[in-house]
């Protein structure tokens, strides 16, 4: 009482220290009525202490369960590194106090609520209305978050543009298995794995989706493609013009249709089969069809690096799938390519070939 008496700073946090000290409920020192003048004194002093005390107090009052509720509010309110403990752990604050926060405090007061124990639909909305791409993905890393069907719809479809919501979404246990398979459509070759396997999707299914991803894929990287692209193609293939260095010149310039056109001159292959070598994320069988009709290593990687910054890729990504990419282009015999492509000539399962591919050059590593 006589520190509580006295103005100056000292007292404060000499006060304060004893307060907290006198909460720990292993000594049975204070009776209920003394915890709650306690409280009572906390509450009138606690702005004017000093941060490294208000963060001892909050560290302290996060796991208790009788601090009255203005005071739990007003450390949630402070500055994030005495807010930290009351946001992740108190059971003391109510969903309208944590939208609050969310609405009025910094990003590091959302990513502390972000942690919690439990986090309930109407707060997952309040966060991920707040468009914070931190504060969503580690939202979407909590298992015990709720996230409302409709607000896991909404960052499924933001997550065509931001990639990093594509993995925490996909490892989410209540990800609706629809949203998986829509989500097929644009994730990575490493994603598109995950869905097959975690949503036992059969290959008539990861076929249809495959076809409907490259077809999504040339319509929105390029315009539609015209007969006079294709009298285009016929007039260069007659002069003798249509080689590897007219590929990717028309590749690198954006020209996607053009370069439909020629590609299928040299490997015979449809138009509609080749949108989809060349812009799923993979990579394989666009290496294939490369072989078989000879192009380098080099040439082969170049134009990969073309097809997939034509879609707007990222070149760091673009860049971290090529060692893969070039080893598989070294281990695969050109006949075995020709082979492959063949069978795609007579219209055998795009899938289907790949697998019988993978098996031989397994069979040729072990011989």
């Amino acid at each position: 009482m006589q520190l509580a008496r006295q103005k100056s700073a000292e007292s404060r946090t000499r006060l304060s220290e004893i307060v907290v000290d006198l909460f720990d409920e292993s000594t049975g020192v204070l009776s209920d009525h003394q915890r709650a003048l306690m409280y009572g004194i906390l509450q009138s002093i606690i702005k004017e202490i000093e941060v490294s005390v208000r963060q001892s107090v909050a560290g302290r009052l996060a796991l208790m369960s009788d601090v009255p509720r203005d005071l739990a509010i007003t450390l949630a309110n402070d500055q994030i590194s005495v807010a930290f403990p009351m946001l992740s752990k108190s059971g003391l604050l109510r969903d309208t106090d944590l939208i609050e926060v969310v609405q009025h405090r910094t990003e590091a007061h959302m990513l502390a609520i972000t942690v919690r124990q439990t986090v309930s639909e109407k707060v997952s909305d309040a966060l991920v209305e707040s468009g914070r791409e931190p504060v969503i993905i580690s939202l979407l890393k909590n298992p015990n978050a709720k996230i409302s069907s409709n607000t896991m719809e909404y960052l499924v479809e933001q997550s065509k543009r931001v990639d990093s919501f594509q993995e925490p979404i996909l490892h989410r246990d209540d990800l609706d298995p629809v949203l998986a398979k829509r989500m097929f459509l644009w994730v990575t070759a490493a994603l598109r794995q995950h869905i097959i396997e975690s949503f036992n999707l059969d290959r008539a299914v990861v076929d249809e989706l495959l076809e409907q991803a490259t077809t999504e894929e040339i319509s929105a990287t390029s315009r539609p493609i015209k007969s006079k692209v294709s009298t285009l193609a016929d007039a260069l293939k007659d002069e003798g013009l249509v080689n590897v260095e007219m590929l990717l010149s028309a590749l690198s310039e954006g020209e996607v249709p053009l370069f439909l056109a020629l590609f299928a001159k040299v490997s015979k292959l449809r138009e509609h089969l080749i949108q989809r070598l060349i812009f799923e994320p993979g990579g394989e069988g666009l290496a294939i069809a490369c072989r078989a009709i000879g192009m380098s290593e080099d040439e082969f990687l170049k134009l990969f690096e073309y097809a997939h910054l034509a879609k707007a890729g990222n070149i760091a990504d673009i860049e971290s799938q090529l060692p893969a990419l070039r080893s598989f282009y070294q281990r695969t015999p050109r006949k075995a390519s020709i082979d492959v492509l063949k069978m795609w000539h007579r219209g055998s399962d795009y899938l289907g070939a790949l697998r019988e591919l993978e098996v031989r050059l397994k069979d040729c590593n072990a011989t």
